[in-house]
């Protein structure tokens, strides 16, 4: 059986060598080359065309989702599997409608990862079942019209979501992602309108009910 042929695409070199070690320690899977970064992970590409890219998506400045565009557009036949230390539905959403085949957070145990790494190769979707077990709990929670949906929500308001939920003041989140107050404020009030909560101590209610 021909080796499943893997670019790691991460900006931490030790979870990158943590990466490798595992799958060259399984005889089913190569890996071809690892990288912090989408310039060199696009070359490496173009010239080895591995079958599948395991990408994290909180790289910067260029992030996993735009790079699993690149990476679609220009090597159209590799395969991409987003990493994440994300459990969010809308951030699998989100790699999926950029081209990506598959999704597992930083959480998913080894075996995990490997079934993904089949799946993807053999043409199918995966997600990891930290996501679906979220996805599921979500429809049985939210059935009701009007409801809260997290899908709703722009990349930049679940990232307010996320300093929310770490106890962060309207003050601290514009510090923190380099924003005005007033734009903080307006993301905060938009997220409460998308959700359909009344104030920030109903989206913390949200935030926890979900275990986001």
């Amino acid at each position: 059986m021909e080796k499943i042929s893997i670019l790691l695409v991460e900006d931490h070199k030790l979870i990158r060598e943590t990466w490798a070690m595992l799958l060259q320690s399984d005889p089913r899977f190569q890996v071809i080359g690892e990288t912090d970064n989408v310039d060199q992970a696009l070359q490496i590409c173009r010239e080895k065309h591995p079958t599948i890219v395991l990408m994290d998506i909180n790289m910067s400045p260029v992030n996993g989702f735009e790079a699993t565009q690149l990476i679609r557009k220009y090597v159209p036949a590799t395969k991409i599997i987003g990493v994440s230390m994300h459990s969010m539905p809308a951030y699998a959403q989100r790699m999926l409608q950029n081209g990506a085949h598959g999704y597992v957070t930083k959480n998913s145990s080894k075996e995990e990862l490997f079934e993904a790494l089949i799946e993807v190769q053999k043409g199918n979707k995966y997600i990891c079942r930290e996501v679906k077990d979220i996805l599921a709990h979500q429809k049985l929670e939210m059935t009701e019209e009007g409801t809260p949906d997290l899908n709703n929500l722009s990349r930049r308001e679940l990232e307010v979501i996320q300093l929310i939920k770490s106890g962060l003041s309207s003050k601290e989140i514009a510090q923190k992602l380099d924003l005005s107050l007033k734009t903080v404020e307006v993301h905060r009030y938009n997220i409460l309108k998308k959700l359909h909560l009344k104030n920030t101590a109903a989206l913390v209610n949200f935030i926890n009910s979900q275990g986001l």
